[in-house]
C-alpha cells in the first residue's frame, strides 16, 4: 500500500512528500487570504472569485457556461452567483441577439471597483516569490506548469490556457526550447503564460 503524503513517518524522509505538502500549505494560504477579502465585501469566496475573472477575461469567456467549466461547478451553482452578483448591483447581463437565454456578463463600476480592490488578496504570497533569485523563480515556474499540465490532463482540473495545452505552442524533445507559432518566435521560459488570451485549445487524437 502506497504511502500516504501526510504521514510524518513517511513524509520526514520523503522530499516528494514534503513538497506536496508545502504546496498544500500554500493552497490553504489562498483559500485564508481570499476568504479574509470576501468577507470584508460580505461576498462568498466564489463571489469574488468570479468578479476577478470577470475583470480580467474576452466576451467569449464571461458566460455562465464557461465559468462553469472555469471553477469545475454546475451551470446551476454559477448562475445562482451571478443572480446574487446581480443583486447586488455588482455585474449586469447582455443578452445575445441571436439567443435570448445566452448572455455575456460584464462587471459595472461598483463590481469593477472591487474586482480591483479583492483581486490583491494574493500579495502576500507573492513577497517571498519576488526576493527568490531570477533562476530559482524559471525552475520554480516551469516546475508548477508541469504539475498543473499533469492535472489538467489527468481531468483534475479542467479549463487551462497554459502555453502547454496550446496549438500554437510546441517544443523540442526535451521540452527546453519553447515556441510559439502564432507569434512566429521562441519562448524565454520567462514569457510562457499560465493565462493567455490568444489561448487556442490543442486537439488530442
Amino acid at each position: 500500500m502506497k504511502m500516504s503524503t501526510f504521514d510524518l513517518e513517511h513524509q520526514n524522509f520523503s522530499i516528494e512528500s514534503k513538497i506536496v505538502a508545502s504546496l498544500e500549505r500554500v493552497s490553504q494560504a489562498f483559500r485564508v487570504l481570499l476568504w479574509n477579502e470576501s468577507k470584508e465585501f460580505s461576498l462568498s469566496p466564489i463571489q469574488v472569485q468570479v468578479l476577478i475573472f470577470l475583470l480580467h477575461h474576452s466576451d467569449q469567456k464571461r458566460k455562465v457556461s464557461y465559468l462553469a467549466d472555469e471553477f469545475n461547478m454546475t451551470k446551476a451553482t454559477i448562475s445562482d452567483t451571478i443572480k446574487t452578483l446581480e443583486q447586488k448591483l455588482l455585474i449586469k447581463k447582455a443578452y445575445e441577439q441571436h439567443d435570448t437565454r445566452s448572455y455575456i456578463i460584464s462587471l459595472t463600476k461598483k463590481g469593477s471597483d472591487i474586482a480591483e480592490q479583492t483581486s490583491l488578496f494574493a500579495k502576500q504570497i507573492q513577497i517571498p516569490i519576488d526576493k527568490l533569485q531570477s533562476t530559482d523563480k524559471e525552475n520554480l515556474l516551469l516546475s508548477l506548469f508541469d504539475i498543473i499540465h499533469h492535472l489538467n490532463k489527468s481531468g483534475i482540473i479542467t479549463i487551462q490556457r497554459m502555453c502547454f495545452t496550446c496549438h500554437f505552442y510546441k517544443s523540442d524533445k526535451k521540452g527546453k526550447e519553447h515556441f510559439c507559432r502564432l507569434l512566429n518566435t521562441k519562448l524565454a521560459n520567462t514569457e510562457l503564460r499560465i493565462d493567455c488570451a490568444e489561448h487556442s485549445l490543442k486537439q488530442t487524437v
